[in-house]
């Protein structure tokens, strides 16, 4: 009988071992099986040692001539339960990693950017309202009082080449419009801005109004009795208000329009002599509407120029202020609505029209005239705030808001060279 040591002799010449060279197949290492795990989790067994070229799998006998021994390939170990482990494993990686891909790719969708000048104490609810009725994320950025709509519209400006924004949501028009000069906006024509007057949207659909606000005088009632309020913007330059009247510094947001709407109905020399009868009548000027509204509560002014929503604010808390619509007897109030747009490449278009669908429908427009920030609808049929008139019964300054829109920068250069700071 032949010893085990020649046995393994014998073998040792006619086979080769899978795990080394074949410059080094006088090497021998006898058979074993060797336990893997990975993970701590059992992958079955690897086979280390010789085993015979060119016969099939699990197959330990048989003859093979030496052309066949030459030519054939070792047997692959991937047949081993290690190896099929192994191959389980990293398949069942890869569908994780598909679905997790999947998964963030559905999330990436069911998002959308706005990009608000609307007060965030206004704007906040609607937007988690529209969250909790879809479903979808919506990511606000909301700008500050002292730079109010310019500077978000400088940035959606600067980021035209690659947006991040979906939907701007501004608080007045005449940017909007300058923005949609720009190419920033992409046309779109939402079903919910059918009944919203041609005056309030614009002809190619790369914009549209809702819930406006009046730009009205407002006086705190302990120092100005209702007789001797003033009634007009011009009534402000007259020596009995001197030192009491506040605006908001006139580059930025509602003041901004109003100065160019005033500018493009009188002209330059008129509009310049107004201001410079308001600089000489030593008109305090602020950071924002809020901050005007704030000095008329707090009695630092008697008389200040702002807008509705932060009028009803004051008078929501009980503050001794009184709201005046001026030039009901002349050229009326300046209007001032709302205005959404689509960006054009928004990262999220679906999304984007969802949300701006809801921002212009009857249910917001609604909910913005009961909350606090009073906001008066321009369509027929809705309710006006409970402090304030409906749109029909305001006397209405008479403007082209696309002309407002092209007098902002020559208004812009007026006012920075008369309002230094």
């Amino acid at each position: 009988m032949m010893t085990k040591t020649r046995l393994l002799s014998a073998r040792r010449k006619k086979h080769s071992c899978l795990f080394r060279p074949r410059s080094a197949r006088t090497e021998f290492r006898p058979t074993s099986r060797i336990p893997w795990r990975l993970f701590g989790y059992s992958l079955g067994t690897v086979r280390l040692g010789p085993r015979p070229w060119g016969l099939g799998h699990g197959s330990r006998q048989g003859k093979h001539k030496k052309s066949q021994h030459n030519s054939a390939s070792p047997p692959c170990a991937a047949h081993s339960p290690f190896f099929n482990g192994l191959l389980w494993l990293l398949l069942a990686a890869g569908l994780l990693a598909a679905a997790a891909l999947a998964t963030s790719a559905k999330a990436a969708k069911e998002e959308v950017v706005v990009y608000c000048s609307v007060d965030q104490v206004f704007g906040e609810p609607i937007l988690r309202q529209f969250e909790r009725k879809t479903g979808i994320k919506v990511r606000p950025l909301f700008d500050v009082e002292a730079t109010k709509t310019v500077g978000l519209v400088n940035r959606l400006i600067a980021e035209r080449r690659r947006p991040r924004a979906d939907v701007f949501w501004n608080s007045e028009v005449s940017r909007s419009i300058v923005l949609a000069e720009k190419n920033i906006f992409a046309p779109y024509s939402s079903p919910q801005s059918a009944d919203i007057p041609a005056l309030f949207k614009d002809p190619k659909h790369r914009w549209a109004g809702f819930g406006a606000r009046a730009r009205i005088i407002l006086y705190n009632t302990n120092l100005v009795s209702a007789e001797e309020a003033p009634r007009s913007i011009l009534d402000l330059t007259k020596p009995k208000w001197r030192g009491k009247v506040a605006i908001a510094y006139p580059l930025f947001g509602t003041t901004a329009m109003h100065m160019a709407a005033l500018h493009l109905r009188w002209g330059t020399q008129r509009f310049t002599t107004y201001l410079k009868k308001l600089l000489a009548n030593e008109v305090q000027v602020v950071d924002g509407n809020a901050v005007a509204r704030d000095l008329v509560v707090a009695g630092k002014a008697a008389v200040c120029l702002t807008d509705t929503d932060d009028a009803n604010v004051a008078l929501e808390r009980g503050a001794p202020v009184r709201v005046i619509f001026p030039d009901q007897a002349g050229m009326g109030t300046l209007m001032i609505p709302n205005t959404v747009g689509l960006i054009n490449g928004a990262p999220h278009p679906a999304a984007a029209k969802r949300l701006i669908d809801y921002l212009l429908s009857r249910e917001v427009e609604q909910r913005l005239a009961n909350g606090e920030s009073a906001q008066i609808p321009v369509r027929k049929g809705l309710a006006p705030p409970p402090r304030f008139p409906q749109l029909d019964n305001i006397k209405a300054m008479n403007v082209d808001y696309g002309a407002v829109a092209a007098k902002l920068e020559a208004t812009a250069k007026i006012c920075q060279r008369l309002f230094v700071r």
